[in-house]
């Protein structure tokens, strides 16, 4: 209770009453948030009964980590609806009461709103890099001491909060440069997993490698590129990739089952797809021919080994990745086309070769110009109808 004469309070008393120091109640007059009534006779500041619960709140917004500038841009708006509903209670058509910050009827305005929801998504974001090096932390722990200098360069290289960047850059070096905005995006989608939110110190792991796996040089002058890109153009292959995506989407129950290759609608969407990008019809000829081709084929098995890693929570079984559904659908389909039993194991063995060649140093980039990416592409000529 202010005891003055006039309903006025110092600053000191204010201070006193709210819990603060002078400094701060000087600090907050100073920058608007904190009216001041009027001055002394001698030039002291001087605040309102209403000062003392102003300054409470203010207390508060800047206790959820609002921003002073936040704070001011809250208030400013509670000031003018109090204004205006003390207009509109005068002319007699309204509210006659504040409905403010100061025992009103509370705070709805759209300056609050916006705030807390950045601070939330600002918390967020500081919540998962909290959670990432806890796990980095942990996995630098529980290494033998022997590896730890290589597990801490492969961390260092992943900003935190981790970044799908280099990944992204990867893939758009190697897709058509004028493939279609939205199929590229889609292409990104499946291909680039995000990092988990609360991760393992094995996801760590497993993102850290994938990182540096995309972040390697390519030799030569100029990043290889699969035939399927030349043959077909930049639009034939965004209706392969489209095609493809639902494939592997179809075959992805099976594999999650752990149900053997086999044909079926999964099967026949895979195909579709390459007859779609190349305009040949699907005969038993084509597609003898198809699995002949695409098990001959290398591709980024290590990439794919890296992305179910991270995309799969710690004891489940391992997610289905387009490299991973490739391989089940190719399986199915030289098992269908009749093709000879070392064919149909291309796909584990051509998994196998790819990681040793990773665990050895060489880069995607490097295995691409041996043949395609992992999603499935024709690396030669697309074989007739």
């Amino acid at each position: 209770m202010i005891s003055s004469y006039d309903g006025l309070c110092g600053i000191g008393e204010l201070a006193e009453r709210a819990g603060v120091t002078v400094k701060t109640v000087r600090f907050y007059s100073d920058r608007g948030l904190l009216p001041e009534a009027s001055r002394s006779s001698g030039g002291h500041r001087r605040y309102g009964p209403e000062a003392l619960d102003r300054l409470r709140l203010i207390r508060s917004l800047r206790a959820l980590g609002l921003s002073v500038p936040e704070v001011h841009r809250i208030l400013d708006e509670e000031d003018a609806t109090d204004a205006a509903n003390a207009a509109r209670g005068a002319a007699g058509t309204g509210t006659t009461g504040g409905t403010g910050m100061t025992g009103g009827t509370g705070m709805t305005g759209g300056a609050l709103e916006a705030a807390v929801a950045g601070r939330l998504r600002e918390l967020g974001s500081e919540l998962r890099s909290l959670r990432w090096r806890e796990a980095a932390l942990r996995l630098v722990q529980e290494c033998p001491p022997g590896e730890r200098a290589g597990r801490l360069r492969l961390i260092g290289a992943v900003p935190v909060p981790p970044s799908t960047a280099p990944l992204v850059r990867f893939w758009r070096g190697w897709l058509p440069p004028r493939m279609p905005a939205r199929s590229t995006d889609a292409f990104l989608e499946v291909a680039v997993p995000a990092p988990p939110d609360d991760p393992s110190p094995a996801q760590v792991l497993a993102f850290a490698r994938l990182n540096a796996l995309t972040l390697a040089p390519c030799p030569g002058t100029r990043q290889p590129q699969p035939e399927a890109h030349r043959a077909g153009g930049a639009r034939a292959a965004a209706v392969l990739y489209a095609g493809l995506a639902e494939a592997y989407e179809l075959a992805g129950p099976h594999l999650r089952r752990g149900r053997d290759p086999r044909p079926g609608e999964a099967l026949d969407g895979f195909v579709g797809a390459y007859t779609s990008a190349y305009g040949v019809r699907d005969t038993p000829d084509f597609r003898r021919r198809l699995a002949g081709q695409l098990a001959a084929d290398p591709r980024l098995d290590r990439y794919w080994e890296l992305v179910a890693e991270v995309v799969t929570p710690p004891g489940r079984r391992p997610e289905p990745t387009p490299g991973s559904a490739h391989d089940w659908l190719l399986a199915a389909l030289v098992t269908q086309t009749g093709g000879h039993p070392s064919t149909a194991a291309v796909a584990t063995a051509g998994a196998r070769r790819a990681a040793a060649v990773e665990r050895q140093g060489t880069s995607p980039r490097q295995s691409k110009r041996r043949g395609s990416s992992g999603l499935g592409p024709y690396a030669e000529r697309p074989p007739g109808p």
